[in-house]
């Protein structure tokens, strides 16, 4: 039996790290970016990095949809779709997470991708986003956290919803049947989005975008299924069906703000013989490692350092405040915006919004006071 469980544990750890590498590997070579793309709308009205991401979903709800439904995994044992939703803390976190990595320059992933590449600076931001990740949890930020913002819930279970996905809200409402309801709901999220996606000529005849998208979205249901499917058994202490080496103890895919905290954790407390490498600590690597890869094979590997102590000042901010944003909306713009988002939980498009509305009105004041100071 233990046996059997620490061979579960050794294949969602070594999954989660190989659908890791090809994530890295692929969004550095597409040059995938969630703070880029809303950066490349305010200050350029672009929008072919959004729409790369957009496909993402896509492909994510699609595909995350299509496997529940044939029963290879069950996302309503998912944190995002438990039926308690937080919901100022969701928004708070993506406010304060969509701020932070705009000033940094980057989210938790891009911030990964870098440090692969060879920025120096990114792997100081994510040090920072790793303390301010780990005082979310356990700590200080915790604390703040659970008094003003966790108790601000709905509890959706009271009100017989299993979920919070969008398909339970649409099965209550219109009477369909759960299984009608998921695929209706499923259905109507990615037809809009790829119809929105593939309106764009230009965007149709940019063959590296729309593989980005399709590669990155369908690395978002590979994760599900190495968690909720290779990492699901029996449980050799307690006898019942368990998930193996997550940090949540239940399904997970791509998400990085959470594990680097964990990763620091256990490179902390190494000789902590209760600590053990997890999915998420095993991705964090991964997209780094995956990174690397890539910049080598093309040759654009290169050291980079701070532009200036103004530049070290904002990323060490926007690091602290990603850190605290993405616990607290329980992800980030690749753990809520495209793994959150296939499941589609309603807490994860509230995290969203925060973070999308937090990025673009920071954009807009860094904007204007650009032009001010010109």
């Amino acid at each position: 039996m233990a046996a059997d469980a620490a061979s579960i544990a050794t294949v969602v750890v070594a999954g989660g790290f190989a659908v890791a590498f090809a994530f890295g590997a692929i969004a550095a070579r597409s040059n995938f970016c969630t703070m880029g793309a809303l950066s490349d709308i305010v200050n350029m009205g672009n929008w072919g990095r959004m729409r790369m991401w957009l496909l993402a979903m896509a492909v994510a709800v699609v595909g995350a949809g299509a496997l529940a439904q044939a029963g290879q995994f069950d996302l309503s044992k998912s944190i995002m779709q438990r039926p308690m939703l937080p919901w100022l803390s969701l928004l708070t976190g993506g406010l304060a997470f969509g701020v932070g990595m705009t000033l940094a320059g980057g989210c938790a992933n891009k911030n990964l991708i870098r440090a692969g590449g060879g920025s120096v600076r990114s792997i100081v931001v994510l040090v920072f986003v790793a303390i301010a990740s780990y005082m979310t949890l356990k700590g200080l930020f915790g604390q703040w956290r659970a008094a003003w913002l966790d108790p601000m819930t709905i509890n959706l279970g009271e009100m017989g919803w299993k979920d919070q996905s969008i398909a339970t809200a649409l099965a209550r409402a219109s009477g369909l049947a759960p299984k009608t309801a998921a695929i209706a709901a499923m259905a109507v999220v990615a037809l809009a989005l790829l119809a929105f996606v593939f309106k764009d000529k230009r965007f149709r005849g940019n063959g590296v975008q729309i593989f980005g998208g399709v590669a990155l979205g369908a690395l978002v249901v590979a994760g599900w299924y190495v968690s909720g499917h290779l990492g699901y058994g029996e449980n050799p202490d307690t006898l019942e069906d368990s998930f193996f080496a997550t940090n949540s103890r239940t399904i997970e895919s791509m998400s990085f703000v959470g594990p680097l905290a964990y990763t620091l954790e256990l490179l902390m407390l190494w000789t902590d013989k209760s600590l053990h490498l997890t999915f998420g600590i095993a991705s964090v690597f991964g997209v780094a490692l995956g990174s690397l890869a890539w910049a080598l094979w093309s040759r654009s590997f290169h050291w980079e350092g701070f532009a200036s102590l103004d530049d070290l000042r904002n990323q060490l901010v926007g690091a602290m405040l990603m850190g605290f944003g993405g616990v607290t909306s329980l992800g980030c713009t690749i753990g809520q915006g495209l793994s959150g988002i296939s499941t589609l939980a309603i807490g994860s498009f509230i995290a969203l919004a925060g973070i999308v509305a937090g990025s673009v009105t920071t954009l807009k004041v860094m904007l204007w006071r650009m032009e001010s100071a010109g």
